[in-house]
């Protein structure tokens, strides 16, 4: 089947990226900017290419549709929901006269912060081309959305024109905050997902009897409220140690420290948040027409349905079951049937899979290994790129947090890719990527991160929203609850949002469950 995957599935060419003369530099100032790091006094770790390489090479699954590599902890829909928080992270929208104004980014540049840039963009003003045109035909407070086309052969007999895609230029490009938001269908979906969360609140607003005088920007204020909730104890927790979030929340971070500014930690990431690398499938179950064993969703057609295919629109032979790909505008018969990805607590019918993504531990599915367009094996790219940052070994950092039971020589050791590391004298100065992603199959069976990597995620959340002076914990404090519908009151999940926006599985007719 003709496919193509992007460089780095999960992590886009665009956006911040740091380097080791830029860490060097800002390092050395109390409040970094965009990158920094939690331990600046550690050492780097040293590694030789070659060492790197035959231990990224015994990274590879080697069962990767083996039901015993499923997380029962976490449903596929959180491995890309991690990818677009990540992009969120790390979009940059500094002008180039900033840029020019100050280049080590202490004072001008945006700094990371959940606050769903990626979806308003500059706002209505500064970015009108991603809204509709309201009463007045003024851009706003609504977000444009996409419609769909007719499905190759029609399959599945799903209509044309169901408003399920992202808005599209007429070369197939998304008209999104973050054009690293369409690199493949899964994120690409989810980003439609809070495009339409934003135009309910506001429909909802506007029903009120007595609206408030600026609609969009309370809209804004309530969807990144709720946004910032469920990353942080939807997905954050459920990723991290039981109860962790909690303690950090009433203690303050430990090691992700900054004065005024937060910055983007390389510890993080370049290592700690990568473990939705190891959580991704090679094959899903997508819809009720893109699902095994008939047509599969592999992990390579994902990426044909984008405008960063890296592919000519229409220029690759037609699939005789899905036709040319990529297409301009998405098919109807590939809008997702989110009962698929997320847990919305409800038996599903009989055909009706819940995707449950891969474990956190230390292997990666074989697309991985070697992507297209000369990308490479991304378990190599991830390790040869702490090294070049300089990041410490994981035994380092556990010994600097005082973790209680870091990992020993043995532990590490242990498997085929243990024998590797060991032969290269790597199970006692582990690189932090490695280890961290070892720690979560040893000390939690892959289900959620261990110690260290717990730590290092759950302060970033916290400390990017602490640092945040929009954000509902510095605006509200610790007492604020999500006020929006959800199945638990006072709560407010994924699956919420999703049940909010009644578009559940649109091919289907389904709105809520």
């Amino acid at each position: 089947m003709p496919s193509t995957l992007p460089l780095n599935p999960g992590h886009g060419k665009a956006g911040r990226h740091p380097t080791k003369e830029s860490l060097n530099t800002r390092s050395r100032h109390p409040d970094p900017g965009m990158f920094g790091r939690m331990f600046p006094k550690l050492a780097a770790l040293k590694a030789t290419d070659a060492a790197l390489q035959d231990l990224a090479n015994a990274m590879k699954e080697l069962s990767p549709g083996d039901p015993a590599g499923n997380n029962p902890n976490i449903p596929a829909g959180f491995t890309y929901l991690g990818q677009f928080v990540d992009h969120d992270l790390t979009l940059d929208l500094t002008s180039i006269g900033e840029k020019e104004e100050d280049p080590f980014a202490t004072e001008n540049f945006r700094t990371p912060s959940l606050d769903l840039d990626s979806i308003y963009g500059r706002g209505p003003d500064g970015s009108p081309h991603l809204y509709a045109r309201n009463a007045n035909q003024q851009p706003g407070p609504k977000l444009l959305i996409g419609k769909t086309i007719q499905g190759f052969q029609n399959l599945g007999n799903v209509p044309a024109g169901l408003p399920n895609d992202l808005p599209r230029n007429p070369e197939g490009f998304a008209l999104i905050g973050d054009h690293r938001n369409d690199e493949n269908l899964l994120v690409a979906q989810t980003h439609l997902a809070f495009l339409k969360f934003h135009n309910k609140v506001v429909e909802r607003l506007g029903g009120q009897p007595n609206p408030p005088p600026d609609i969009f920007f309370e809209a804004r204020k309530i969807v990144t409220w709720h946004y910032q909730w469920l990353v942080l104890h939807d997905f954050v927790e459920r990723i991290t140690e039981p109860g962790l979030v909690a303690k950090i929340l009433r203690h303050k971070p430990k090691f992700f420290r900054f004065k005024k500014v937060p910055f983007m930690p390389v510890e993080f990431s370049a290592a700690a948040y990568r473990l939705g690398h190891s959580m991704v499938r090679e094959v899903y179950s997508h819809n009720r027409v893109f699902t095994p064993p008939t047509i599969p969703a592999t992990l390579a057609l994902l990426f044909t349905f984008s405008g960063l295919s890296g592919a000519i629109v229409g220029d690759l032979a037609p699939d005789p079951l899905t036709g040319p790909t990529p297409v301009r505008l998405l098919p109807s018969n590939w809008i997702i049937d989110w009962r698929r990805f997320y847990d919305f607590k409800k038996p599903l019918p009989a055909g009706v899979p819940l995707n449950l993504s891969r474990k956190i531990d230390p292997f990666i599915v074989p697309q991985l290994h070697n992507l297209p367009g000369g990308g490479g094996n991304l378990a190599f790219r991830n390790l040869k790129r702490g090294v070049m940052l300089g990041l410490p070994s994981g035994q380092a950092i556990a010994s600097a947090m005082k973790i209680k039971h870091p990992l020993t020589p043995d532990e590490i050791a242990t498997g085929p890719d243990g024998q590797v590391a060991k032969a290269h004298r790597l199970h006692r100065n582990t690189p932090l990527w490695y280890y961290i992603l070892k720690e979560a199959a040893v000390r939690s069976q892959g289900t959620r991160l261990g110690p260290v990597g717990s730590r290092i995620v759950a302060e970033v959340f916290v400390g990017l929203l602490v640092g945040d002076r929009k954000s509902y914990l510095r605006r509200k404090g610790k007492k604020w609850k999500p006020d929006l519908p959800s199945r638990v009151p006072g709560t407010f999940t994924m699956v919420d949002l999703l049940q909010f926006v009644g578009d559940i599985s649109p091919i289907d007719g389904i709105s809520t469950l």
